[in-house]
């Protein structure tokens, strides 16, 4: 897919991508430099918090890990 840069420096991303995607007017975008003179353009989610939710799942809670933890310095300590 190619694109074109307007005036103001605004480049156009093609229908296929924004719905795939699911960008719309007002979607904010990450835009950052990759390595070998390549540009990065990610969606970011509409609502931070939800799509946060569950990013540090696993076996065991953060907060069972602390409190491990500090059992084990009383312990020592």
């Amino acid at each position: 897919m190619i694109a074109k840069v307007t005036i103001k420096g605004q480049v156009v991303i093609p229908a296929e991508l924004r719905k795939k995607f699911n960008i719309k007017k007002g979607s904010r975008m990450s835009i950052y430099e990759g390595e070998g003179n390549i540009i990065i353009i990610k969606p970011l989610p509409e609502d931070p918090i939800e799509a946060s939710k569950g990013m540090l799942k696993g076996k065991t809670s953060i907060l069972k890990a602390l409190l491990k933890d500090r059992e084990e310095e009383a312990k020592h300590g």
